[in-house]
């Protein structure tokens, strides 16, 4: 599976936003941890540039297979829900178009990518090839006392808004505005 860029030069960050460059920042759920053997179940981003949002995603992908209890339980998403939803095939060309000469941003972005990438690859589509930024290690480096840093941490500690945890388009609104304060906050960094 070939490997998303990841942009991890973070003091270029603001550089790049200024330049007016298109981000959208996303997230799955799925029926469990392995891109190979679990499916994505929901897709939910938002695409934005220097001049706030431009437009958002989001859909119920039908994984074609039992979604567990235990998934339900963290995630909300019901097998009744999903079940008239259109498969990855049907629907990942709709993301990959949203997409399109985007910067993609997520939190923990290996594990939604490879989720992406392994429907687009059974669908027998072309791989997402979008240079990436991982919130994850944006956040790491920016606040590097911290200790902790998953994504509904970072949201309080920034007073983002949090309505949905766990539902693909809150999660991916959150990590935009995490991924926005944290430009904010340093841009002096930046500069040097």
């Amino acid at each position: 599976m070939p490997q998303n860029k990841f942009l991890e030069d973070f003091r270029k960050l603001q550089s790049l936003m200024d330049s007016g460059t298109t981000f959208v920042a996303f997230d799955t759920e799925t029926t469990g941890l392995s891109s190979t053997s679990d499916r994505v179940i929901e897709i939910g981003a938002v695409k934005f540039d220097k001049n706030g949002i431009i437009s958002k995603y989001e859909t119920f992908i039908n994984p074609q297979k039992t979604i567990s209890a235990e998934c339900t339980e963290i995630n909300h998403i019901t097998n009744d829900m999903v079940k008239d939803a259109p498969t990855a095939k049907e629907e990942l060309p709709a993301f990959v178009e949203f997409s399109k000469d985007a910067v993609l941003i997520a939190h923990n972005a290996t594990f939604d990518l490879n989720f992406i990438n392994a429907e687009l690859e059974r669908a027998k589509l072309s791989e997402l090839k979008n240079k990436a930024i991982d919130t994850l290690n944006l956040v790491r480096w920016a606040y590097p006392l911290l200790g902790k840093y998953n994504l509904q941490l970072m949201a309080k500690l920034m007073n983002v808004n949090v309505e949905d945890a766990h539902r693909a388009y809150d999660d991916a609104r959150v990590c935009m505005e995490v991924f926005l304060k944290t430009l904010k906050d340093t841009h002096s960094i930046q500069k040097k």
